[in-house]
Formats: C-alpha cells, structure tokens, sequence
C-alpha cells in the first residue's frame, strides 16, 4: 500500500453509510463458541469484495478488548439491507447458524451499529496514510484550501475534477 505524504481528506456528493460490526468474546474459555463466530465474517468479506454491486465500497478491520469490529462503508442503507436478507448471500447462512450454535447462551456477544451519512455532513483527514477508511471507498482528495481544516472540510460539500484524486 503506497503512503500518500501529506494531507488528504475522503470526499463524496453521494450518502453513505457506515456500518460498524463486531463480536464481543464473553467467555474465553469457550473457544469452540467464539471462534465459530470469528470465523464466518471473512467469507463475508471476500464474497462482498468479489461483487461490487453489493454496495460495499470499504472495510477496516480492528481488534479491541475481548472483541473485533468491522468498519465498513456502503452505498447506502438499501445496499447494506439487501445482503443482509440476500438468501444466495452468506450472511443469512451465517445467522442462522449463530442462532443455532450460540443463541443466547452468553458465550460470545455480537453487535452492530448502522449511520446513515448525508453529503457535507462528515470530515476526515488522513495524514502520511495509505488509503484508508472512507478514503479508500470514495475520491482520496489532497487537503488544500477550505479543506484544510475540520470546519472547512464539514462545510464544503463541493468538488471539482481539478481536486480530485481517484482510485
């Protein structure tokens, strides 16, 4: 992954959503019941990965304490929708089996967060990093100008091809 030096900012005209996902291990000495879970959110991944059309533009991946979440990036709230109740998909396989295996049992615990993004109603900014984030979904644009502060980059909803650096 080449690291981009300097400042860039992740821009869009389109809403977005970003959706965070994670699994919470509550009994670490149930490692047939976490790790059963652990496992079925890669081939998610790669089958959404595999087809765009899906809607996800970008996932970021990070462990916390007891726990791993997704970050990740969609078209919108339809597309994000659609998979989760798509029966060819892996998701609904997936659920059903958690429901079947763990249920309520306490052992392990997932969540999920769903934010619906409006355009000019997000800013990021991205400092001697690779892609990354919203960045690596959507335009990767050079912090100048009015963007090159946190005000700036929530208000201006604005682009233009000179400032564009796409994927």
């Amino acid at each position: 992954m080449p690291i981009f030096p300097g400042r860039y900012t992740a821009r869009t005209d389109e809403p977005f959503v970003v959706f965070l996902i994670g699994m919470r291990v509550n009994r670490f000495f149930q490692f047939g019941k976490w790790m059963q879970v652990a496992k079925a959110m890669p081939p998610m991944i790669a089958e959404l990965k595999k087809r765009p059309e899906l809607g996800l533009l970008h996932v970021e991946t990070a462990l916390y304490w007891r726990g791993v979440v997704n970050i990740q990036y969609w078209r919108s709230f339809e597309h994000l929708h659609s998979y989760a109740k798509m029966k060819e998909g892996l998701h609904l396989p997936a659920w059903a089996a958690f429901n079947r295996a763990i249920g309520n049992n306490g052992a392990v615990g997932i969540w999920h967060e769903t934010f619906v993004v409006q355009p000019g109603n997000h800013e990021a900014v991205y400092v001697n990093m690779p892609r990354f984030g919203l960045a690596a979904g959507v335009a990767h644009t050079p912090v100048t100008g009015r963007l090159d502060s946190a005000y700036g980059r929530m208000q201006s909803s604005e682009r233009t091809d000179s400032n564009l650096v796409e994927k």
